[in-house]
């Protein structure tokens, strides 16, 4: 099911790579982490290329909710008892920096972009509430509690941020990608030194971003144990009342509420990939019961790869490949953290240092209570004695009835019932899957 982004706006198209080609920078991924990686290195002079593999926008780019805000959950106060108060400053600057840098480029774009408060609320907890407050104030933000009034249901309240943001993604993606030199239905089926090999072509670079949501080299870097996906879903609501702020629940399967024009997009049912979750039912069933007279005009899912500690996974891809980077991991909040990773990727593309390479390091530690948990979860996976089993490293995949998929709960791959992909990081099709 598409969102709204992708059905009201015509998408830009570009050609398959058919011969072989040859760039300094090579990106693979056309989300909206290595479109901008692809803007910002053209716009600095640098001879750069993206491929890929489907067509631009059309994995978990096009089914954001699209806010663009420094609030992330309750995240602030963690960051500065787990990493001391410079780097919890650092990781705070760089999301304010990629604010200002969309409110710029939106002045040149009709993409929706609209300032808006944000705010993260609590069902029971007023302590965290009160301690993420605190901790953003110790960090030079004006951040205030609030009763947060326009939710239908009572909280115990609500961190507020002036001033932030929201947008219609595709609209400026479109617009700053049509310049670009970009190959869609191109994927790299292998990677050799300084060599990539497409499914029609070879394309020699100097260095490489790989900006593919969820890495999709194995062999480096131990993304696998690092990282696991979550999946949330979306209504877009015609006849309930729209909001002037944008809401998020600071819990993992709580519900996210946004405005887009007259619609009401409701956010929620989240779950590990290949576990089970609430869904569209359970949105369904709190729009029929807080708003009644609404219709659903839109229905859609989306997925995020979620870190060990928090904190993207932005730079050299491992310690063994020094001229491949890496933009992954951005923890449902893939606005700011792209724009963060186009900052970073293009700084040490260039040979440029950076202030904010060692908070995003994909070197920091593992060594996290959700290490274990990824840990148990492919342990299950690779010993659950059922078929089909996923291509990518053969965890049981399990049937998704909300939405007539398979999914692997230890990685996130994702494939339709007919066994065609459709998240990665499995990077083909399955052949045996019958439902």
């Amino acid at each position: 099911m598409e969102s709204i982004w992708q059905s009201d706006v015509p998408r830009v198209r570009f050609d398959a790579l058919e011969e072989n080609k040859s760039t300094d920078v090579l990106i693979i991924g056309g989300g909206i982490a290595g479109i901008l990686c692809a803007y910002k290195l053209k716009t600095a002079g640098v001879d750069c290329l993206l491929v890929e593999a489907d067509r631009i926008c059309g994995g978990v780019t096009g089914c954001t909710t699209a806010k663009i805000t420094l609030s992330h959950g309750w995240i602030y106060d963690k960051l500065i008892r787990r990493f001391g108060e410079e780097r919890a400053r650092l990781y705070l600057e760089a999301q304010i920096n990629a604010t200002k840098e969309y409110a710029g480029l939106c002045r040149e774009i009709d993409c929706n972009f609209e300032r808006k408060d944000s705010y993260v609320y609590s069902l029971h907890n007023l302590k965290k509430i009160e301690k993420e407050v605190i901790a953003l104030n110790s960090l030079g933000i004006g951040a205030e509690f609030s009763r947060a009034r326009e939710l239908p249901f009572e909280i115990a309240g609500a961190l507020r941020v002036r001033n932030q943001a929201q947008f219609h993604p595709l609209k400026f993606l479109y617009a700053i990608a049509k310049d670009l030199l970009i190959y869609e239905h191109t994927k790299v089926i292998n990677l050799e030194p300084n060599r990539a090999i497409a499914n029609q072509s070879a394309i020699a670079f100097k260095k490489l971003i790989v900006a593919t949501h969820f890495p999709v080299f194995n062999k480096h870097g131990g993304y696998f144990l690092k990282l696991y996906q979550h999946r949330s879903y979306v209504l877009a609501l015609k006849g309930a009342p729209t909001m002037c702020g944008m809401y998020v629940d600071e819990s993992d399967t709580g519900l996210s509420f946004r405005t887009f024009g007259n619609l009401l997009l409701l956010g929620g049912g989240g779950h590990r990939t290949g576990k089970q979750g609430g869904c569209w039912q359970e949105l369904e069933e709190f729009a029929k019961k807080y708003y009644p007279n609404a219709e659903i005009v839109g229905k859609w899912a989306t997925q995020d790869c979620m870190t060990l500690d928090g904190i993207p996974y932005i730079g050299q891809y491992a310690k063994s490949l020094p001229n491949v980077f890496v933009a992954t991991g951005f923890n449902k909040w893939g606005m700011t953290n792209a724009m963060v990773a186009s900052d970073i990727l293009c700084d040490l593309v260039k040979g440029n240092s950076t202030p904010y390479a060692t908070v995003f390091s994909p070197a920091r530690t593992v060594l996290r209570p959700q290490l274990a948990v990824n840990a148990f979860e492919s342990a299950v996976g690779l010993l659950t004695p059922t078929a089909p089993r996923c291509p990518h490293l053969g965890c049981a995949l399990k049937y998704n009835r909300a939405e007539h998929t398979w999914d692997c709960p230890c990685h996130g791959s994702r494939f339709t019932k007919d066994g065609e992909l459709i998240d990665n990081p499995a990077t083909d099709d399955h052949p045996s899957i019958n439902p």
